[in-house]
């Protein structure tokens, strides 16, 4: 028998934690026009078209990250804008947390103001020791459905870990050295800004210059997880002409404010590696595109 979740607001043991594996939660939700416009004025660039965001255009893949809004009151947000653990994901004893990867498959598209249904499950409550100390790792599988008959398969990796003390950067991956292509995207405050606002995303690393040095000790604004992800994603779409059947991607390194690179290399046939790239010529998040089964 599951032991009882421990009470919202106060931080779970191990056991604890893992008690939430298996706990589901079901929405519905859209990318209304609103929202799409929204997108489009955060990820556009000069190497990037302009997707349609009217009713019934097809919804650029990854945007339905904006579809499902957490609306929290202000009670209950965090320290760090995030809403408090407790609910559907378990509290646990960490003061960062961040968006470590992912994995997508898709099957068909969604339309822009298209109903959608999201489940989503714990699927797995990970404690480990690495060389910043204890952390825990939550996945947390999401099977959405369109009315049109679209689906996607995703499974969302969250690491939670301890606030250093300092920032201690982790080991740099260099960049690709002959790159298919390579676009220069500048990614400053406003772009943040809009990101977040756009993906109803209150993480204040994101937009908080004060916050993001001070508290969780990064030397400048960080660049979102997702944001760089869509943005692989729409640069391999440009250059293969092809939409996803899978999508993967995981962070290396932290980003942060300024330039960064798209950059991807041939990964056989009917694939692309992907990654974005820091000013310092290293690599900040992997992913893989592939249009063929």
């Amino acid at each position: 028998m599951k032991q009882a979740p421990a009470p919202v607001g106060s931080a779970a043991t191990p056991e604890e934690a893992r008690a939430w594996v298996g706990r589901v939660e079901t929405r519905e939700g859209a990318l209304t026009p609103e929202l799409a416009g929204m997108l489009m004025g955060a990820l556009g660039h000069p190497a990037a078209g302009q997707p349609a965001t009217h009713t019934g255009a097809p919804m650029p893949p990854l945007w339905h990250w904006a579809a499902f809004p957490d609306f929290v009151p202000i009670a209950g947000i965090a320290t760090d804008g995030h809403p408090r653990l407790g609910g559907f994901l378990p509290p646990l004893p960490f003061g960062r947390r961040m968006w470590a990867g992912g994995s997508l498959s898709f099957r068909g598209r969604f339309a822009i103001g298209e109903r959608i249904t999201r489940r989503s499950e714990i699927l797995a409550v990970d404690f480990k020791t690495g060389s910043t100390g204890d952390m825990a790792f939550v996945r947390v599988g999401h099977d959405l459905r369109g009315e049109g008959g679209g689906a996607i398969r995703e499974e969302q990796d969250i690491v939670y870990l301890p606030i250093p003390d300092s920032f201690r950067a982790p080991r740099a991956i260099p960049a690709p050295e002959a790159p298919l292509f390579a676009e220069e995207v500048e990614v400053g405050p406003v772009r943040l800004f809009r990101y977040s606002a756009a993906t109803y995303n209150a993480h204040r690393i994101h937009y908080d210059r004060d916050y993001a040095r001070e508290v969780e000790k990064y030397p400048g604004l960080v660049v979102h997880g997702p944001m760089q992800a869509t943005l692989l994603m729409e640069a391999a779409m440009r250059h293969t002409g092809r939409v996803p059947v899978r999508f993967s991607f995981r962070g290396v390194h932290p980003m942060f404010d300024g330039r960064l690179r798209l950059v991807a290399t041939a990964e056989g046939p009917s694939a692309l590696a992907l990654c974005t790239v820091a000013p310092a010529g290293h690599q900040g998040l992997q992913a893989r595109f592939a249009w063929e089964d």
